[in-house]
């Protein structure tokens, strides 16, 4: 390990320890908070504490009205939903990308919602990485399995090898990885860069900007996979020219398991035959003509394939309402309000335990990276404590106090919890292997 990051460390500890963050500060916090109300609109579990929402966000009441009106809709509709339905159903997935627009900073036409994110990742590779511009395609050794499965599938589709056509881009301390080593392994043999704007285990952000620049720069296409930001942090996609992007909307937006996905094509791109081409994709004034030659839409909506599931998208319609009421710069507020909070926590009461995400604002998600040797046991402790996190190989926590129904002195009562696990040893009665999931 980094010596200079264990005396930074200490120091912070040190200097943290004169004013620690009490009880009465969080509840202070959450007295003054704008967004306190939120929480109500959600259906928390009982008893427990819920810090797991960079996985599946809760349930909200809006999700459940909307999914309830497509529902009741099916019942009295049944096909003419699909013209007649209030909102139409033939153009939910676009209608649904103008009201995200503005969390990734883009034109609705630039944005819709469908297919799953592995699948977007299929088809956006497919579609826009060319070895004419440059054969190799830039990734990094933190990204999300999912994101090297697909790129790596779609290379072997097109006949060539994945080992030699990816250029990894390897972290320098197996937390973070460095711009500047991204920016330097861009050259003329790179067409396409592909990264994920937070890093799922450490919860770095990626400086977007920055990194598409420099692809443009090099003469290659920037894509990136917004999983684990889209809701809790703000984008502007089209002014800083990215190419494509994919995103979730389980996690932070609250939409629930299996939820849709949400895609971003920069309108320079419009009227490309996309790689998995469907009929859904197809320009809507002659969708139902059933022409034998596919037109694509002159929009991101090409890139939709099959029938959209509405009863998949209809608890988006609803989650947005919240994001929408709340405003995605209070919800980013929040948000590092609450990861503020908890590293503080972490640094005062936590010795045995490290923090892995980065400090500084700009260069950090909505989740907190805990790092312990026993990371899975402590896990597994929590939860049987009533706290819902979940652990990342080698030796992660993660901890994500959602703005959108987490407090602070929910975040406290967490921290408690778990000196009080390790203070006890509490861990050792846990068996030592198991993984978490998405």
């Amino acid at each position: 390990m980094d010596d200079s990051r264990d005396s930074a460390d200490a120091d912070r500890r040190t200097a943290s320890a004169d004013d620690p963050p009490t009880r009465a500060d969080a509840r202070e916090l959450d007295r003054t908070d704008p967004l306190a109300d939120l929480r109500d609109r959600f259906f928390l579990p009982e008893g427990e504490a819920y810090m797991d929402g960079n996985s599946l966000g809760l349930c909200s009441a809006d999700a459940v009205a909307a999914l309830d009106r497509a529902v009741e809709q099916w019942k009295t509709l049944a096909v003419r939903g699909w013209t007649d339905a209030d909102p139409e159903w033939f153009t939910y997935g676009e209608r649904l990308g103008d009201r995200l627009a503005s969390l990734v900073g883009a034109s609705g036409e630039e944005v819709v919602v469908g297919n799953s994110t592995t699948v977007n990742i299929h088809t956006l590779i497919g579609t826009f990485h060319d070895p004419d511009r440059g054969e190799k395609i830039v990734v990094n050794d933190l990204d999300f399995p999912t994101d090297h499965y697909a790129i790596r599938a779609r290379l072997r589709a097109a006949g060539r090898d994945p080992d030699d056509a990816l250029r990894v881009v390897e972290s320098r301390d197996g937390r973070t990885i460095e711009e500047a080593d991204v920016v330097a392994a861009l050259d003329d043999d790179v067409g396409t860069v592909f990264l994920p704007s937070v890093l799922y285990r450490s919860g770095q952000l990626i400086d977007i900007e920055r990194i598409t620049e420099a692809a443009h720069d090099a003469g290659a296409l920037a894509g990136f996979d917004l999983a684990h930001s889209v809701g809790v942090v703000p984008h502007d996609l089209s002014a800083a020219g990215v190419d494509f992007a994919v995103w979730c909307h389980y996690k932070y937006l609250n939409a629930g398991p299996g939820a849709l996905a949400g895609l971003y094509v920069n309108e320079r791109h419009f009227g490309v035959t996309p790689d998995l081409a469907g009929w859904w994709g197809h320009e809507k004034e002659t969708q139902f003509e059933m022409r034998r030659t596919y037109t694509p839409a002159d929009s991101a909506g090409a890139f939709q394939i099959g029938t959209p599931p509405i009863l998949s998208a209809a608890p988006l319609d609803g989650a947005l309402d919240v994001t929408e009421d709340a405003g995605i710069d209070a919800l980013r507020e929040k948000s590092l309000a609450l990861t503020d909070f908890l590293i503080g926590l972490v640094d005062d009461r936590l010795p045995d335990c490290e923090v892995g995400t980065p400090r500084e604002a700009s260069r950090r998600g909505g989740h907190v990276a805990v790092e312990h040797p026993e990371a899975y046991r402590i896990s597994e402790a929590l939860k049987d404590r009533s706290v819902v996190v979940d652990f990342r190989p080698p030796n992660v926590v993660r901890i994500c106090p959602s703005p959108y129904y987490v407090g602070f002195e929910d975040v406290y009562e967490v921290v408690d919890r778990l000196a009080g696990i390790l203070a006890d040893r509490a861990y050792e009665r846990y068996e030592t292997r198991g993984a978490g999931v998405t």
